[in-house]
């Protein structure tokens, strides 16, 4: 008799996330540390990142078929609310740090639960996410860790090359500081 593998890496399609939101939507929320009432809220959004040219995503899955961690993303650009807030933090740093925007994969969301953190999980969504992606650099935000150490998603996309494009950067609507870090494109078997 074969077992099933006790984790599965899967790539997922729009259907696929479709079929799991709500199951992705509480990855996003326990990882983040957000109160459930914050899935509603992206759901729709979620959902219209599907349609974005060069939208991909992946995911984690327990033997049982469970999400444990997801990552997706999709082509940045004019007029996307997230490019024009980054922008809008850039216009005094100069046309060198504008370049960031050209031609960039925007690593839109990566969570992984809570219960499955530090066994390496966020990182392999990481490089099976952006494995083959066509752009040039690839751009995140994450919040600012402030005096703390820093957490493990700092720590990964440190490992994994990225440096500082924007910090203490305040996105409309949300109050917390976030950092916006970048990389070039691809990411090598060692970065």
């Amino acid at each position: 008799m074969t077992r099933a593998p006790a984790r599965q890496l899967v790539r997922l399609g729009p259907d696929d996330l479709a079929d799991r939101l709500t199951e992705a939507l509480h990855v996003y929320v326990s990882a983040m540390g957000y109160p459930p009432s914050t899935a509603r809220h992206r759901r729709t959004l979620w959902l219209e990142h599907v349609r974005r040219p060069g939208w991909r995503a992946v995911g984690w899955l327990d033997a049982a078929g469970s999400l444990l961690g997801i990552a997706y993303g999709y082509a940045g650009g004019p007029g996307q609310w997230w490019y024009e807030e980054v922008r809008r933090g850039l216009a005094t740093a100069g046309p060198e740090a504008q370049r960031w925007l050209e031609d960039y994969f925007e690593l839109t969301e990566l969570h992984v639960r809570p219960d499955a953190q530090g066994l390496g999980l966020g990182e392999s969504l990481l490089r099976a996410l952006l494995t083959d992606v066509p752009n040039a650099r690839v751009l995140l935000s994450t919040p600012e860790y402030g005096a703390d150490v820093p957490g493990r998603a700092w720590r990964l996309y440190r490992r994994t090359g990225f440096q500082d494009v924007l910090r203490q950067h305040r996105f409309t609507g949300d109050a917390r500081p976030f950092a916006v870090l970048g990389r070039t494109l691809p990411l090598s078997p060692s970065s």
